[in-house]
Formats: structure tokens, C-alpha cells, sequence
């Protein structure tokens, strides 16, 4: 027995809510309590100290990374510098 498009569409949208019940109860019983860390994170002052000091260490690592790329950037110069010289070398004595 042969479907309709519009029925196999019709009977796929009316399986979305069920699905979507589905995920959320298995989120609701296995995934994480966000509201929980919310509410620590405004009473306790230790969470947000946490995350200032991470935001600093990221910081510092950012601009140490600009400086490394920076070296690299003077350093491929130099080299396409050096190789440019000694090909100009070459072509004068020959």
C-alpha cells in the first residue's frame, strides 16, 4: 500500500512533539541542573573569583600568543630575506 507524500510529511510533524517530550524528559533526568549553578554562582562569591581568574589566564595566554605569532611573522621574514640574498648571490656569480 502506497502513501502520499503529504501523508508521510503530516505523520512525521505529528511525531516532532512526541520526540521533543521524549528529549526533554531524558534531559530533565540525566542532563545538568543549570538553574543550581546559577543560583550558587550569585550567593557564593568563589565561583565568580573562579571564572575571573580564568578569564585572566586566557587573557595572558591570548597576548602570549600574539607575541609568538609576531616572532614567527619577523623570523619568516628574515629567512625570506636570507634566501632572496643568496639567490641574488648566485645570479651574480655566474
Amino acid at each position: 500500500m502506497a502513501y502520499s507524500e503529504t501523508r508521510i510529511v503530516i505523520g512525521g510533524i505529528a511525531h516532532v512533539p512526541i520526540l521533543i517530550v521524549i528529549a526533554n524528559f531524558i534531559k530533565g533526568k540525566f542532563g545538568i541542573k543549570t538553574k543550581k549553578v546559577k543560583d550558587t554562582v550569585v550567593k557564593e562569591g568563589k565561583d565568580t573569583v573562579v571564572k575571573e581568574e580564568k578569564v585572566k589566564t586566557i587573557k595572558e595566554l591570548s597576548n602570549k600568543l600574539d607575541s609568538i605569532e609576531q616572532k614567527a611573522d619577523e623570523v619568516y621574514e628574515k629567512v625570506k630575506k636570507k634566501k632572496k640574498d643568496k639567490k641574488k648571490k648566485k645570479i651574480e656569480n655566474n
